[in-house]
Formats: structure tokens, C-alpha cells, sequence
């Protein structure tokens, strides 16, 4: 009989989905990416469920959405109660670990108490690791609470713990969730520090269209930031490398994906928190097991999906419970029943739900209330409609034009449902005011068209 799969996640934070080849970058960025995700599984539209570190790392570990784990901003610790990966993989035997950045405590920025570290066995990480850290001075906390320095640049020193995790752990099944900071920015001087060299090989480079057009700090920053996802690249290569050498690549799951993008203020005021592409879409693949030939997937996929995912792609039946739907139906080409929208919720920066479709994203908010102290609300107003077949970099937003009220209308209802489906009371949405636009949108009747 086999041995049940390794699983491992390797988790970034705040990627946009195009710094990776195989979605047009030209940087070569990414061929480690590029090159299992072609021999897996390309989840071509991922997209985040909330596109804020602790809530969609709450919604990555439960498989809930962040208003029904509670954790629906920063800051608030993940409940003692809630039934993480941790626990699943465990109940079936697994060895499971943590690496990284956490996020999900109420401790502040360090050490996690035992009983918020979601029911991990091997510990080393930190709640807030953008704040016990710096690109050269990497400092995580072990399951004594003691701190831990590690050499090298932080990349390179957690991909090194990973491996020293997998070496010393060959003979048991193990999941284990690695949570990098890059590429986030370096909060205490709001900056993308890459490695030494990595800055010059992308000043003045190509930038994604949306950027090129908006400006906000890209100009300032995105050197850096490709400079750090050049360095997760190198290192996701060495973690293959090392599961090649201990001929364990075989029976390993990998899960590579991000909690959200990084629109570089140019959507609100600073990084992300918004429903664009350039925040809630992420470069997500899988390989091993099922994923191995699995092509690319032209579904809409949402990080609430990759929960069960990974558990059933294990062997390991998925909780009723968790809200998002195992993507290996679609490996077989069984897509009859697949989502035709995925769903988000925003917070902090604003309270806001949104819809995105293969053609749409529709989004609402509640200006009436506190992004950061409320969860939802009762009356939400439109606030932006993209027409992705026109716009494909969300530039001309069309919500309150008269052009648009149809298409408003179905996604109005369609999003309506969605919302009801994750546990929230269906609320009221109220148009946006109407303008004048421009051009008209043609609709041709097809079905299917929104």
C-alpha cells in the first residue's frame, strides 16, 4: 500500500499573479514557478477570498470565510476552537508544521502562545514577521517561545528551514505550511529590501499595464519587489531540488499560492484592500498526486477552494463544513457544476463584498461603515464595474452608467447570493448614481454573456 502524500504549502505574501511568466511577465521572474506549473496544475484565475493578510490566512486555514472565523480584519486572533488543516491532516496521521508568518494571534508580533498556533505540531515562525525581521536579520520564535535568529537573507533562511524540516522527517506522511513574508514591504520603512544586487537587475524595467498607467509608489518600489519574487523563485527551485535529492518529489503534494496582490497605492492608499485584479488575483499552482499533467484551468478558483483541495487530493474526506469546493473534478474534465463567479469580502480600508466572473467584477461598499470595526452590513452602495472583455486592466470604471444597468442588475442578485451562501444576511444594495459614460455596451443576448 502507498504511503499517503507529502503536502506542502508555499505560502507569499502580497504577489501579484503577473509577476509569473506563465501570465505574461517578460522579467523572467519565475521559472521554477513557470516550470511546475506546466508540468501540474495552472489555476489560471485564482483569486483571494480577502484580499487582507490575517483574514484570508484565517479563510486559507479553515476553509471559512473571514466573517464566519471572526477574523475579518488584522489583528484578531484565529479562535481556540476552530478546526484548522492542522487538525485534519493530523486526524489522518500526518506530521504537521508551521514556518513563517503566521498572523493569526493576538500576541503582537512574535512569539504565538501555544494555544493559538492552530494545532501545529513543529513550530517555528512568527505572528507578524514583517515586524521581528528585516531582509538580513531573520528572527522567528520556536514552540518553547524562544527566539530563533537564522542566517542568511530571509528568504533563503526560511527555504533552509523547510528543508531541515523535510530532511529529518522521511519516514511519516507531513504537512507542512510554510508562510513567507517577500513580497510583502518592510513595514518600519515602507519598503521592498530584495537581496543584495536583485535591485539593479529590474530598475527601470517593464511594468504591468495598470501600473504603467496609474503610477502610485510603483515607479519607487517595484524594483525591489521583483527583486524579492526573483529570490522566492530561487528558493522554491531549491526546495525541489532538495525533495529530487531524498527522492521525494514523487509522493509530495506542493501548493504554491499567495494571500492577495499589490496594486502599489494606487487604488486606495496603500497596497492593497481593494477589489481589482491588482489586489485579490495571485499566481497559484499545484503539483504531485493529481495536479501532475493536470494543464491549465480556465475556472475561477478561490482561495476558499484550496482547503478541500488539498485535503481531498490526500485521501482525506473534506469537513461539510468549509465553504469552497475541491478543484479535482475539474482535472477530469467534470466542469458542469463549476462556479461561474468566486466571491470576496474586503475589509480594513472599507467594508465591501465583491463578484468577479471571466468577463465582470462587481463591487459594493458600505460607506457607512468602519472598514476596520465592522464586519458587514445591512445597505451597501455600488461602487465599481469593470467590463473585463473591454478593460482588461479595470482602467474605466462603469458602475452608475445607464449603458450598464443590466449587467449591474445580474451581478447585483448574483452577488446577493453569494453572500447568503457564506453565512451573511442578504443585504440591501443600492445602485450607483447614475452618469453619463460615453459608449454603450452592446448585448447581444447570448447566455452566458455576464
Amino acid at each position: 500500500m502507498q504511503r499517503p502524500p507529502n503536502v506542502i504549502v508555499f505560502f507569499t505574501d502580497q504577489q501579484r499573479w503577473d509577476t509569473t511568466g506563465i501570465h505574461g511577465s517578460p522579467l523572467d521572474l519565475s521559472p521554477n514557478f513557470d516550470r511546475l506549473a506546466r508540468a501540474g496544475t495552472d489555476v489560471h484565475y485564482s483569486i483571494t477570498c480577502q484580499p487582507v493578510c490575517g483574514p484570508a490566512r484565517s479563510c486559507l486555514q479553515t476553509g471559512l470565510y473571514a466573517t464566519e472565523t471572526g477574523c475579518h480584519r488584522n489583528g484578531i486572533a484565529l479562535p481556540r476552537e476552530s478546526r484548522t488543516l492542522a487538525h485534519y491532516f493530523g486526524d489522518a496521521g500526518y506530521d504537521t508544521a508551521y514556518i513563517g508568518k503566521w498572523h493569526l494571534a493576538d500576541s503582537g508580533g512574535g512569539a504565538v502562545p501555544q494555544a493559538q498556533r492552530g494545532g501545529y505540531d513543529y513550530w517555528l515562525a512568527s505572528n507578524g514577521l514583517e515586524f521581528t525581521s528585516d531582509a538580513y536579520d531573520m528572527v522567528m520564535y520556536d514552540k518553547d517561545d524562544a527566539a530563533v535568529k537564522l542566517p542568511g537573507y530571509r528568504v533563503d533562511a526560511q527555504a533552509d528551514a523547510m528543508i531541515r524540516y523535510i530532511d529529518g522527517h522521511q519516514d511519516k506522511p507531513f504537512f507542512l505550511f510554510s508562510s513567507f513574508i517577500e513580497p510583502h514591504h518592510q513595514n518600519h520603512r515602507d519598503d521592498y529590501p530584495p537581496p543584495v544586487g536583485y535591485y539593479e537587475r529590474y530598475r527601470g524595467r517593464w511594468l504591468p499595464p495598470d501600473l504603467a498607467a496609474l503610477g502610485g509608489s510603483a515607479h519607487q518600489h517595484w524594483a525591489g519587489y521583483c527583486g524579492m519574487i526573483k529570490r522566492l523563485d530561487e528558493a522554491l527551485g531549491r526546495l525541489v531540488d532538495a525533495l529530487i535529492s531524498l527522492d521525494m518529489l514523487e509522493n509530495t503534494i506542493l501548493l504554491f499560492t499567495s494571500d492577495h496582490g499589490c496594486h502599489f497605492k494606487t487604488r486606495n492608499a496603500e497596497y492593497k484592500r481593494s477589489p481589482h485584479d491588482a489586489s485579490v488575483r495571485v499566481p497559484t499552482l499545484l503539483h504531485g498526486g493529481p495536479f501532475t499533467g493536470g494543464g491549465r484551468l480556465s475556472q475561477l478558483v478561490s482561495l476558499i477552494d484550496l482547503p478541500p483541495t488539498l485535503l481531498a487530493a490526500a485521501g482525506i474526506k473534506p469537513p461539510p463544513a468549509m465553504r469552497g469546493t475541491s478543484i479535482l473534478p475539474l482535472l477530469r474534465g467534470d466542469a458542469a457544476d463549476w462556479q461561474r463567479e468566486v466571491f470576496i469580502q474586503i475589509s480594513e480600508s472599507q467594508v465591501g463584498r465583491a463578484i468577479r466572473t471571466r468577463r465582470w467584477l462587481y463591487a459594493v461598499s458600505a460607506p457607512e461603515k468602519d472598514g476596520w470595526n465592522d464586519s458587514g452590513s445591512d445597505h451597501y452602495i455600488e461602487s465599481e464595474l469593470y467590463d473585463l472583455l473591454a478593460d482588461p486592466h479595470q482602467l474605466d470604471n462603469r458602475a452608475g452608467c445607464p449603458a450598464h444597468r443590466e449587467a449591474a442588475a445580474v451581478l447585483r442578485a448574483r452577488l446577493l447570493r453569494r453572500m447568503v451562501a457564506a453565512g451573511e444576511a442578504a443585504p440591501e444594495i443600492s445602485p450607483a448614481p447614475a452618469r453619463d459614460c460615453g459608449y454603450q455596451l452592446r448585448v447581444d443576448g447570448a447566455e452566458g454573456w455576464l
